[in-house]
């Protein structure tokens, strides 16, 4: 008797196993093309934009200056030193943060970092920061998400898609 069992289990199983005579729901076909694509992706950057924006009217004595590329800098600290040429190793300080305050990174206490000028793997925001910078100067930069860790962040402390605030010191220059 305890055989008939075991044979009404399994086939009970089989059945539950099989094919239901049910239609599964078919996935629907992705209605996508560059436009839509393209849309989205100007939507983000107004997004973004818009952030930056209403961020800076809220610091209305930052005087910042915009360049084609959406960088904006604002020097509160001039120097009288070189401006480092693509190829120089800058030696830097700075702290760099969120649009809402989080604190990202930042140099050590009286330490500084040093960056190969157009040849480092630094947000590129920073990068061309630093070409319009000459040693001893202080500034604010905004860095609008294509121009600092872009699509992915940093796996870390930097999330996707977010613009980042830096405020950096060019400490020196090393020659080539």
């Amino acid at each position: 008797m305890s055989s008939k069992w075991i044979y009404i289990a399994l086939l009970l199983g089989l059945i539950s196993c099989g094919e239901s005579d049910e239609k599964k729901p078919q996935p629907q076909p992705v209605d996508w093309d560059t436009n839509k694509s393209s849309d989205f992706n100007r939507g983000l950057s107004d997004k973004e934009a818009d952030d930056i924006q209403l961020f800076l009217e809220m610091r209305p004595h930052w005087k910042m200056t915009k360049t084609g590329s959406g960088l904006q800098y604002w020097i509160y600290t001039e120097g009288d030193g070189v401006v480092p040429e693509p190829g120089d190793v800058a030696e830097i300080e700075y702290e760099i943060s969120l649009l809402n305050g989080e604190l990202c990174y930042k140099t050590e206490e009286d330490e500084y970092e040093e960056v190969r000028v157009d040849h480092s793997d630094i947000e590129s925001g920073i990068q061309e920061a630093l070409k319009l910078l000459q040693v001893g100067d202080e500034a604010k930069l905004v860095i609008p998400s294509h121009l600092g860790q872009g699509l992915l962040g940093d796996f870390d402390k930097i999330p996707p898609l977010k613009s980042l605030v830096v405020d950096i010191k060019l400490i020196g220059i090393k020659n080539k």
